[in-house]
């Protein structure tokens, strides 16, 4: 990044008054106060930029980490050099599922990840984003985040856990896949005893489609899959999928599922180094933040759209739709997990409570309201070769 716009010295000046050289002696001793903390400052005159360094938990071919590359951006661009983001693929500094403890602790000054990656230290984190949400997407759950009570439950989760950090829930996720298997899924039992990839509450609906789960991070599922570890798994989207080869160990791409409908990406940072940051720049990370959940969204329409279209045309994968039975067995399931965790978590029970009573209202309101593109799709374009079958 440039640092044109970052402020250089002045030239010498006269030797201060009395007065100037009390204000002066006192600023150097906050600036001296600060440096011992590790905090820099930014100062008139001041010659270089704050630096920070990140962490994505994706690989840097994914799309995931290119949207952490494109936040990081945006936050050195708008502050003009004087706050610098260095963004690390997953595994650089920590493995992707340790992002939080070394955020917490300071090790990284921040990251992109994902809320349902620290699902193992408060099941109540995988609210955001692992479970059907009671019928709401990724933006009316972002939505409920913001006005609905979710950014007040959500300090409180971390404050139980003793996490040091700041975090931005942005970025809502379109609907994701139920995944990538070696035959379609026609039915309920066809899930029984596969060998199957998910992560955080998600573990628990699958299990309940009768599933053997296993939990890995993005870069480690393909390779599973290759060696035989894994029969099938989700992942994402068709962009992430298709970059991280699910193509060339399985053909078969069921599409539509409700473990993660709702599902949005966290961008965090240490609460201590964040809070020492100046209210200017605070501002305008804030702001950067939901900048860069428009953004994103934009850019997932575009290249989900191209990267959906050329798995059918160039990598001859087929695309089904999860049967309708399937769909409402993770519904059933989920009812169980959620009275059960319920029962053992305060937290997780309040959560919940607040994503249903904000849903009853706004999903009503969508589906009341919002017109399906289906008519008018087929009208245009008619029924399309390569899309999805029903099983």
């Amino acid at each position: 990044m440039s640092d044109k716009s970052v402020s250089q010295p002045k030239p010498a000046e006269a030797a201060p008054t009395a007065s100037r050289r009390k204000f002066l002696t006192g600023a150097a001793a906050a600036a001296t106060g600060a440096a011992a903390l590790g905090f820099p400052m930014i100062a008139k005159g001041q010659a270089g930029p704050i630096t920070m360094r990140w962490q994505s938990t994706w690989p840097s071919k994914d799309i995931f980490h290119e949207y952490a590359l494109d936040f990081a951006k945006k936050v050195n661009d708008m502050t003009g050099g004087d706050l610098k983001i260095e963004v690390l693929p997953a595994g650089a500094v920590v493995p992707a599922f340790g992002l939080l403890d070394a955020v917490s602790k300071g090790t990284l000054d921040g990251g992109h990840g994902v809320l349902v990656y620290h699902y193992g230290k408060q099941n109540a984190l995988a609210l955001w984003g692992s479970s059907p949400a009671f019928g709401m997407d990724a933006n009316m759950l972002l939505s409920w985040h913001k006005y609905g009570g979710g950014k007040e439950l959500l300090d409180k989760v971390f404050k139980s856990i003793g996490a040091n950090v700041v975090s931005f829930p942005y970025g809502p996720m379109p609907t994701q896949p139920l995944g990538w298997f070696k035959k379609p899924i026609t039915k309920v039992a066809d899930m029984k005893g596969l060998k199957f990839r998910t992560v955080g509450i998600s573990i628990d609906l699958f299990t309940g489609l009768g599933a053997a789960v296993n939990a890995l991070p993005g870069g480690e599922i393909v390779p599973a899959m290759d060696r035989g570890l894994l029969d099938a798994a989700e992942f994402n989207n068709a962009s992430s999928d298709r970059l991280l080869g699910f193509a060339d160990v399985s053909k078969v791409y069921m599409l539509q599922s409700y473990h993660q409908n709702a599902e949005q990406f966290e961008i965090s940072f240490n609460k201590t180094k964040f809070d020492a940051l100046p209210a200017k720049i605070r501002a305008i990370i804030e702001n950067a933040v939901e900048a860069a959940s428009t953004d994103m969204s934009w850019k997932a329409i575009d290249r989900y759209s191209k990267d959906y279209i050329e798995l059918q045309t160039k990598d001859k994968v087929k695309v089904y739709k999860t049967p309708d039975s399937v769909l409402q067995k993770q519904l059933d399931v989920f009812d169980g997990v959620m009275e059960k965790y319920s029962a053992a978590n305060p937290l997780f029970k309040e959560v919940v409570e607040s994503q249903r009573k904000f849903a009853e209202r706004a999903v009503r309101w969508y589906l009341d309201t919002q017109l399906s593109g289906r008519m008018a799709y087929n009208h245009y374009f008619g029924a399309k070769k390569g899309a999805a079958k029903k099983s």
